[in-house]
């Protein structure tokens, strides 16, 4: 039996009035743009990739600068036989697997809340390493405190946790340099984790020192592995909008600013003394720093949120190496360039 409705009076006329209703559709997802970048960054992976594996089976340091091939990227040796390219499928497979599981950390959890962002950008670039990284663009507001400290954690939590895996298998692939090698001209400074991992899974013929980490010639994959630990610390920095940022941020809004301004204050001194690319992240987070998106203020982050924050905090510990990369601080090279 149908309804009949009563009759509209005018007082009740603006309660049936048309109302138009605008729906956002969310940005189209660019697939041609990221498939472009993976392969572009799958190959410039690749050729610096097979350089280090060539290098490692002939008993050489990874990276050279007396290379007259070019040390950063040898585009001409790959150039003059292609099939080199496939040596360096264990470097290019193990880094692009590390740095995809920590942006489909954030991704799968951006998933989870119901927050719009897209899939990985892979950056190629003609670097040491093949690339500079990935990242995804988070495209609508994070509606609460956990879902912004879980989006923030999931990415180095899955990046260490695949990072780590291949440093137990690589470690032991590593051997130890022949007597009377002159040091590399670009040495890797290693952080704590590498060190445990090495009294752990130390090779036969070499003391289990930490010390002994600068007369191993490390597996391509363990230098992968390198790159996973040291992009998880980059991560980690706590202030602006890295991942630590949204931590701290989740963990407690008003004290953001502060404690992103100590980080710049850290990276100075750890510029002069240690590694000059600090200065250049120091610059980065003073210019994005202070600001943050809001989020709602209540509830905030308890509970098991914050033992995790702390195993955060511990996996900074464990791959920040305040020297990266050896004898490039901003007194050494100023004394280089006054030497010359």
């Amino acid at each position: 039996m149908p309804e009949f409705l009563p009759p509209v009076s005018s007082s009740t006329t603006d309660y049936y009035r048309p109302v138009e209703v605008f729906v956002v559709q969310p940005p189209k997802q660019r697939y041609w743009l990221h498939i472009v970048l993976l392969l572009a960054t799958i190959f410039t992976t690749l050729v610096v990739g097979a350089r280090m594996e060539f290098n490692f089976q002939h008993n050489q340091p990874a990276f050279s600068l007396n290379d007259d091939e070019g040390p950063f990227f040898p585009w001409h040796w790959i150039k003059a036989e292609p099939s080199r390219l496939l040596l360096g499928v264990p470097f290019a497979s193990t880094l692009m697997l590390i740095l995809l599981a920590h942006e489909m950390g954030h991704y799968l959890c951006c998933r989870y809340y119901g927050v719009n962002a897209t899939l990985p950008f892979f950056i190629p670039a003609p670097t040491l390493i093949g690339t500079l990284g990935a990242f995804i663009r988070i495209r609508s507001p994070i509606r609460s405190r956990a879902a912004l400290f879980d989006i923030g954690i999931a990415g180095p939590i899955a990046g260490f946790v695949v990072a780590l895996t291949v440093l137990m298998f690589a470690m032991p692939l590593s051997k130890s340099m022949p007597p009377g090698m002159p040091s590399p001209d670009i040495q890797l400074g290693y952080p704590l984790i590498f060190k445990l991992a090495w009294c752990v899974l130390p090779l036969a013929s070499v003391k289990a020192s930490s010390s002994a980490l600068h007369s191993i010639y490390f597996h391509p994959t363990a230098i992968a592995a390198w790159v996973g630990m040291f992009a998880t610390a980059l991560n980690l920095l706590p202030g602006g909008q890295l991942d630590g940022g949204h931590i701290v941020f989740s963990l407690a809004p008003r004290a953001h600013k502060m404690v992103s301004r100590l980080t710049i204050l850290a990276l100075i001194p750890l510029a002069l003394y240690f590694w000059a690319g600090w200065l250049i992240w120091a610059i980065l987070l003073r210019i994005s720093g202070m600001r943050h998106p809001m989020v709602a203020e209540w509830p905030g982050v308890t509970g098991i949120r914050r033992w995790i924050a702390v195993f955060g905090l511990v996996m900074l510990i464990l791959t920040l190496a305040p020297e990266p990369f050896a004898h490039s601080s901003i007194l050494q090279v100023l004394r280089q360039l006054r030497e010359q």
